[in-house]
């Protein structure tokens, strides 16, 4: 009889459906692909999730800030390695406990944003994390300033999102990592650059490939304006208000906002202010089938974000499925995008490109189907589940039996010099180290 290769055991901590984030439907999607290569066990700190996971992987629901890592161990399925993958997104209500967990027990990271200030002053602000840990961490990775404006940030004094640009903060969950993912090559450099010894991978985000879509757009009546996802500052939904208000007289539009908005009552006063009230609906958190059939829909799919950090899109890859036509902020992960498969405008003449591009889709609503088809195309092409279930297992299988030394090693230099040990003596040890004439 052949002999039957060991399936590893992958233990993913994750905010799973129904949690409101696209992070948890993003597990969802790529549980099938995973499963078919390893034995898959989520882990959960939320007290309730989707039964139908269960079809693809045990769920385990675990205390951050008691398990450790014989807990893993036990609830291990497979019959070859083991490795935990950790998720972090940049909110406190899904993500505070893993941050804690990041601090404790060595993982491979899931970097799904790299500006994570808001997660961790709104984790101490909900007494989700302890003040000191985060002040001394900004000291650790950005000095003196990094330490003052940390400090700031907590006194309110200055806006976790107003730093993030200069001072992403990313670097605080990555003290124990084992290796780091990311979706885009901007946050890949970003992490090699600050942490250069860290095993580092790059993955195209994947989006499970739904059939091909059944657009319900009308070639007549109100232009249809969609917006999801969670909206913060940052997705430009003042500015796109602004925009629409200041439209000539007789142009016909709808905008739907569906998702959580970071202050709703800020933008119904907006809607007053501006008289959109009639033609601005905001609709909170809907299912995914009436996502699915907006964006079938919509003319246009407003996917605006200032300041961007590298983060890739799982709204732009809902929306490319949906071979929707879409505009995006020409920055970051967005900036690298073939110019055919979204629209792009530039901040400095954001209002101005907006509107003139309101006006080309309401003089031909058909205007937007050729971008529509060219993102369904890449999409197809770029983000298969499958493709990258296997490759995050080869990496993470190729990366793990030297992880752990490397881990040590890095640990140990960083005590070194923060007990100010001489260089040309900390170099010494290193190397020793690494020809393995000296125990860690």
């Amino acid at each position: 009889m052949a002999d039957v290769e060991p399936r590893p055991t992958i233990h993913w901590i994750s905010p799973l459906p129904p949690a409101e984030t696209d992070i948890a439907h993003y597990t969802a999607r790529v549980l099938p692909a995973l499963s078919r290569k390893a034995e898959v066990v989520l882990w959960t700190d939320a007290r309730e999730w989707e039964p139908a996971l269960e079809r693809h992987a045990t769920v385990r629901r675990f205390d951050p800030d008691t398990v450790m890592p014989r807990d893993f161990a036990a609830a291990s399925r497979g019959t070859g390695p083991e490795m935990l993958f950790l998720h972090i997104g940049n909110s406190w209500v899904f993500h505070a406990g893993f941050l804690r967990l990041a601090q404790r027990i060595p993982t491979f990271v899931v970097l799904h944003d790299l500006a994570i200030q808001e997660l961790m002053i709104e984790a101490v602000e909900q007494n989700e994390w302890d003040a000191p840990s985060y002040v001394t961490g900004m000291a650790k990775w950005y000095g003196a300033e990094g330490k003052r404006l940390g400090q700031a940030c907590l006194n309110r004094t200055e806006k976790g999102s107003a730093i993030s640009a200069s001072l992403p903060g990313f670097e605080l969950v990555l003290d124990k990592a084992l290796g780091v993912l990311t979706h885009t090559e901007l946050a890949h450099h970003a992490v090699q650059a600050r942490l250069p010894q860290l095993p580092a991978q790059v993955l195209p985000l994947p989006f499970e490939i739904g059939p091909a879509p059944l657009p319900r757009r009308t070639s007549s009546g109100p232009l249809r304006l969609l917006q999801f996802g969670w909206i913060g500052p940052n997705r430009r939904l003042e500015q796109i208000l602004e925009a629409l208000a200041q439209m000539p007289e007789g142009f016909d539009y709808r905008l739907d906002v569906m998702g959580k908005i970071w202050n709703s009552d800020l933008i119904y006063d907006k809607l007053t202010q501006l008289n959109l009230a009639h033609r601005v609906h905001l609709h909170g958190f809907v299912s995914e089938p009436v996502l699915d059939d907006a964006l079938r829909q919509a003319h246009l799919v407003l996917n605006l974000r200032h300041p961007s950090m590298g983060e890739a899109s799982g709204s732009q890859l809902r929306i490319w499925n949906a071979a929707a036509p879409s505009v995006v902020t020409r920055e970051g992960w967005y900036a690298g995008l073939p110019q055919d498969v979204v629209y792009s405008v530039d901040m400095e003449n954001e209002e101005a490109q907006l509107q003139e591009l309101f006006l080309k889709l309401a003089a031909d609503r058909r205007a937007g189907e050729e971008i529509g088809a060219a993102g369904r195309a890449y999409f197809e092409a770029h983000h298969a589940p499958a493709s990258y279930a296997r490759d995050i297992i080869a990496w993470a299988e190729e990366t793990a039996h030297q992880a752990g030394r490397h881990l040590a090693l890095r640990l140990r230099t960083e005590e070194q010099k923060a007990r100010g040990l001489h260089p040309d003596l900390q170099k010494r040890l290193e190397l020793l180290t690494a020809n393995g004439q000296s125990k860690l």
